[in-house]
C-alpha cells in the first residue's frame, strides 16, 4: 500500500473536532471521526480496520477533506427522482392521522389509507398511493 502523502492545515484537527460536536449525521459524523485518526497521525490501515472503513473508501475521505474541506466530507447529490413524500408531508399526514375522519367527510370513524390519500391530496395537491401512505405511517408509528 502507498504512504500517504497528504499535508493537512493547522486547523484541520480542530475543525474536526467542530464538525464531531456540531453533525448530527452519521454518516459524516463517521467520516469526520475517521480523517480525524488519519490527520492525528495514525495509518490508513488500522483506521479502517478499527472504524470498519473499506481502505478505498477511507482514503476517498481523507483526499476530500485535504482539499475540499468539511465539504468533502458530506455526501453528493444521487441521482434520481426525487422524493414525493417530504419531511413537511410527512407532518401532515401525521397530524391528520389524529383527527377525525368524520370531520373530513368519510363515512367511517377510523381512516383507511386511501381516504388518508384522497384528503391529502386535496389538502396538500400531493398524490400519494394507499401503499405509499401505509409506508409513511409504519416508519412513524
Amino acid at each position: 500500500m502507498r504512504t500517504l502523502t497528504l499535508h493537512f492545515a493547522d486547523t484541520a484537527l480542530p475543525t474536526l473536532e467542530t464538525v464531531l460536536k456540531e453533525t448530527k449525521e452519521v454518516r459524516v459524523f463517521r467520516r469526520a471521526q475517521a480523517v480525524r485518526e488519519v490527520v492525528k497521525g495514525q495509518r490508513l490501515q488500522h483506521v479502517s480496520e478499527a472504524l470498519q472503513f473499506t481502505y478505498s473508501a477511507l482514503r476517498k475521505w481523507v483526499h476530500r477533506f485535504a482539499n475540499q474541506g468539511v465539504q468533502g466530507l458530506l455526501d453528493r447529490p444521487r441521482p434520481g427522482r426525487p422524493a414525493k413524500v417530504t419531511c413537511e408531508l410527512e407532518k401532515h399526514l401525521n397530524r391528520l392521522v389524529d383527527e377525525d375522519p368524520l370531520d373530513h367527510g368519510s363515512l367511517y370513524s377510523q381512516w383507511s389509507c386511501r381516504e388518508l390519500a384522497t384528503v391529502l391530496a386535496q389538502q396538500t395537491g400531493v398524490h400519494l398511493g394507499r401503499e405509499s401512505i401505509r409506508c409513511v405511517l409504519k416508519k412513524t408509528r
